[in-house]
């Protein structure tokens, strides 16, 4: 039973054999369900869309309302976890607020806070095909607000009742590919004019990255697939091809940053005449 009270018991993860995922996802998915103000679990990532090999993580998250000011990562660390939790925001706050990450039964188990009213709300600018983008510690392009959408649309809610959106809103295929290709190309831009000239290969290098992660998270806005990270942006998008554009060392700086533009490009213009 998922806890809607401060009242509600916690409990440990009870032993089990660590060849029994089911047995384990269970328990982890019972377990979570009794924080306090919890409304729903859900697993996520490689495990909840059936692509995991036997040494992945096992992503969750655990969903409660910041209105109701009941849910607290102390009772996430009183579970006795090997593993550290954030406080909310720790995580730099926005829509990815936090977390913790754990070993349990000899497997790394990641814990996401996510506030149902932000989702919600969140959920209501995507619907209107409005959304910021985040800075987020090791994503490229940073992350946008309806990442959190993205979550419920792909992953299996576990315990509870969270929203979940069944196709990817048309308002935000429509104006999503613009804004991420417009960073991409301002990125590109500004690496042309201002890292180039000046011999910045590292920079340089650094931004057609960014940029690339820029133009796929574009790419795929406009099929109207959804993102919820960055792992096989490129791979997704058909942008694998800068690879060999960063690593050829005959082609100049400001070369460098032309060939990227004019292949992410076309890319992007493909998906969206396509769209």
């Amino acid at each position: 039973m998922v806890a809607e009270g401060p009242a509600a018991a916690v409990v440990t993860l009870p032993s089990m054999p660590t060849s029994n995922d089911t047995a384990f996802l269970d328990h982890l998915a019972d377990t979570l369900a009794t924080l306090p103000g919890t409304h729903a679990v859900s697993l996520g990532g490689s495990r909840a869309q059936g692509t995991h090999t036997p040494d992945s993580d096992w992503d969750t998250a655990v969903y409660y309302r910041g209105s109701e000011g009941m849910f607290a990562p102390r009772c996430l660390r009183e579970l006795g976890w090997e593993g550290e939790a954030s406080e909310i925001g720790g995580w730099g706050g926005g829509v990815f607020n936090g977390g913790g990450w754990f070993t349990v039964e000899g497997r790394r188990v990641d814990v996401h806070y996510r506030d149902l009213d932000d989702v919600e709300r969140v959920l209501a600018e995507a619907e209107e095909g409005r959304f910021r983008v985040e800075p987020l510690m090791f994503h490229l392009a940073g992350i946008p607000s309806y990442l959190v959408v993205a979550e419920l649309a792909v992953n299996r809610v576990l315990r509870g009742t969270a929203p979940k959106p069944d196709r990817y809103p048309d308002a935000l295929r429509e104006s999503a590919p613009g804004e991420w290709w417009g960073r991409a190309e301002a990125t590109l831009a500004y690496a042309r004019a201002g890292f180039a000239p000046k011999g910045g290969r590292t920079e340089v290098v650094g931004a057609v990255a960014v940029a690339a992660a820029s133009a796929a998270h574009a790419v795929l806005a406009a099929r109207g697939e959804w993102v919820t990270n960055e792992k096989r942006l490129l791979e997704r998008a058909g942008l694998r091809g800068v690879d060999d554009l960063v690593v050829d060392q005959g082609l100049g700086l400001a070369e460098l940053v032309d060939r990227a533009r004019e292949l992410m490009a076309a890319v992007v213009e493909e998906a969206r005449q396509g769209a």
